[in-house]
């Protein structure tokens, strides 16, 4: 009968578990930081993006208000000789215009816009003043909401500053002007300490 000898095998001491324990612990959860920060820079992506392309739409709707402005432009025209887009670019004109811009970019907060302040609903290319209540701080991204059915709610974290230009001194321009369109937009996002801010300047020119 042949005999087998005993062998000296033995099992993983406590110090070699937990050695390998604190391993698999520290590659985890640098995986879901990693995975974590991908998440976020993801999430920010695509907040950028689509607030890029609401301010693309409003200046849009403002370029539309002031052709059709300059269309129906008449020199002697009246206030209420105007309908339509032309009238709405009108309201601007007489209710909406600033003498200076706010501050933008350099607060920890996106704080609230200044009187006069609009926004304009894409919807009907209508422009509305924002007071205390309907205009919010967003929940997510900034965005221009509208209910159900279409009609506008509320400004998040989005707004227009509108400035006239100064009269020219220039004969050959003394009877056109422009306007400075200041498109704000402040939200707070994820895994940032600061808000996020976009903003843009379109100009537009028109007969005065």
């Amino acid at each position: 009968m042949l005999a087998f000898k005993k062998g000296n095998s033995r099992g993983d001491t406590l110090i070699e578990v937990l050695f390998a324990i604190t391993i698999f612990s520290s590659v985890a959860v640098a995986s879901i930081s990693i995975m974590n920060q991908g998440v976020t820079v993801a999430q920010r992506a695509l907040e950028i993006t689509l607030v890029r392309q609401e301010i693309d739409s409003q200046a849009e709707t403002l370029r539309y208000l002031n052709a059709a402005y300059i269309s129906a432009y008449q020199s002697t025209a009246t206030a209420s000789s105007y309908t339509g887009p032309a009238a709405q670019w009108k309201s601007i004109r007489d209710n909406n215009l600033l003498t200076t811009v706010s501050s933008f970019g350099s607060s920890a907060t996106c704080g609230t816009p200044q009187a006069r302040s609009f926004i304009l609903n894409t919807n009907n290319a209508t422009a509305v003043s924002l007071n205390g209540a309907n205009y919010a701080v967003p929940s997510t991204f900034s965005q221009v909401r509208y209910n159900a059915v279409g009609a506008f709610t509320s400004a998040d974290g989005i707004w227009i500053e509108a400035i006239h230009s100064v009269a020219s001194v220039d004969a050959f321009q003394s009877d056109a002007g422009y306007i400075d369109f200041h498109i704000r937009a402040c939200w707070t996002s994820a895994g940032q300490s600061a808000p996020l801010t976009i903003g843009t300047i379109v100009r537009l020119y028109e007969p005065i």
